[in-house]
């Protein structure tokens, strides 16, 4: 019980160069009820951050930094711990810097020891309420998964159309019709973009099909030329060609009884396709090389990226193929509408990579899954395993943080930020901004163009898209220029 309550004690971290003030602040929060640690530079407060901090209280002028930016490279390795920045010379533009790198409060030294003693509660409860909402919200998206896609009695990932992870009413749909098809053994077109999921598709309606103890076989029609698909897909006799050194058994011999699937059917060379339609019309099969036919019988699913009534029109596809294999087309939607599939795509393939890697679940960034719900993700489900396989490779302190995904993916979040920002302005607090001048709307914007620059005035103007000397007019007319 004892080691419980103590991991129940709020944890405080004070970065401070000055020992007097550094040890009377710990002292003080000490009997307040706080486990403090201290530190005297930037180098070693960064070296102390951890998950577990509540709270950081960090001096402005530091030996060897700057708190205000010390304040967002907190936020980074801790997204979820809040700051209280301290200076001796209180300003504006540091002020609103501090705020937005993510601070909870930035005090006056001197003039607000009250005000500081009644902030330190305010921003571990803020904390403390951050870290049960990450863990509920990730714990609630998990325990959804593993309900959806896992026996809890066996432990493993269950078969069929439990396998197609997303709740979207868009996939839903898809699923559906599949379930229908399932059942019987019609030939089925499965339409989409590359890494929407086709083969999942296939292999869940031949999981629930009637031939489901029979093999389940996939050729990529894309992979071979015209020949050796051929050669592929109906086996050949030894001497047939040049190389042909011995038999060889087709992909139609092997699925014989069983289910065969085609992707990217569309690859399928013009007079390839005539064959493969007298396959389906006679359930007879020629070798190549042999004269004598072979029966099959197999049930087919093809997948196609192409739209293959376009690629009737310009004689790329034959229109009775497209007509047999196309009576049951079911169309798998992009990612991209469907993005309310993203997140428990994103934990399962998290979990699953984890698992293959042998690394442990990782703590996730506030902003991490936000972001890659505004990407569009034209690689579909396959470019987002691949984005969270890289992002686990290059996280650090078991953390993924929006500074592991790709430089697209930080810039969309930060144009969103930039949106949102000047968005909240006009609409956060709207009995204030009535009030507001036109003036005071456009020293506002101009104070967040130049923090959102750093100070660089020509990036600003350029933004602005005003003149540098206008610029300067503007800043000495809202007297602002002081601050910078």
């Amino acid at each position: 019980m004892l080691n419980q309550k103590q991991k129940m004690i709020p944890k405080i971290l004070i970065i401070d160069d000055e020992p007097k003030l550094r040890e009377l602040l710990a002292k003080i929060l000490v009997l307040e009820g706080y486990e403090v640690q201290k530190a005297e530079n930037a180098s070693n407060g960064l070296a102390l951050i951890n998950q577990d901090l509540d709270l950081v209280i960090t001096d402005v002028r530091l030996p060897d930094g700057n708190g205000i930016i010390l304040t967002k490279q907190i936020k980074e390795l801790a997204p979820l711990t809040e700051i209280i920045v301290l200076t001796a010379f209180g300003n504006i533009a540091d002020g609103v810097m501090a705020m937005r790198n993510g601070a909870f409060d930035y005090l006056v030294k001197g003039e607000n020891h009250v005000q500081m003693l009644a902030s330190v509660p305010r921003a571990i409860e803020k904390a403390q309420q951050n870290k049960k909402n990450a863990e509920n919200y990730l714990k609630n998206s998990l325990e959804n998964i593993k309900n959806l896609f896992f026996d809890k009695n066996i432990q493993k990932i269950q078969e069929g159309f439990s396998t197609i992870i997303g709740e979207s009413d868009v996939l839903k749909q898809s699923i559906k019709t599949a379930q229908k098809v399932a059942k019987t053994d019609a030939s089925v077109l499965l339409i989409g973009e590359t890494g929407t999921g086709k083969e999942v598709f296939a292999k869940a309606i031949y999981e629930e099909s009637l031939r489901k103890n029979q093999s389940f076989v996939a050729l990529n029609c894309a992979n071979f030329p015209k020949d050796l698909l051929e050669s592929e897909l109906f086996g050949h006799k030894k001497g047939s060609f040049t190389g042909a050194l011995s038999d060889k058994k087709g992909i139609l011999e092997i699925a014989n009884e069983g289910t065969l699937f085609l992707d990217e059917l569309g690859e399928m060379n013009i007079d390839l396709q005539a064959k493969l339609l007298r396959v389906l019309d006679s359930k007879m099969y020629y070798k190549v090389g042999e004269t004598q036919p072979k029966k099959v019988d197999f049930r087919l699913i093809c997948a196609t990226n192409r739209n293959l009534e376009e690629e009737i029109q310009k004689g790329n596809f034959r229109a009775d193929l497209y007509y047999r294999i196309g009576v049951f087309s079911i169309i798998l939607p992009p990612l991209r509408e469907r993005k309310s599939d993203i997140l428990p795509l994103s934990i399962y393939f998290l979990e699953d990579l984890c698992k293959k890697m042998g690394v442990k679940y990782p703590n996730i960034a506030e902003n991490f899954f936000q972001t890659l719900q505004q990407h569009d993700f034209k690689g579909n489900v396959r470019e987002l395993r691949n984005i969270l396989e890289r992002a686990l490779i290059l996280c650090e302190n078991n953390t993924l943080n929006t500074t592991d995904l790709p430089q697209n993916l930080q810039k969309n979040l930060q144009d969103i930020q930039q949106k949102q920002e000047f968005s909240n302005f006009y609409f956060d607090f709207p009995e204030k901004n009535y009030q507001n001048t036109l003036a005071d709307v456009e020293k506002s914007h101009i104070l967040r163009v130049l923090e959102a620059h750093e100070h660089n005035k020509n990036k600003t103007a350029e933004h602005l898209g005003i003149g540098l000397t206008t610029l300067y007019r503007k800043l000495a007319e809202y007297q602002i220029n002081e601050h910078f």
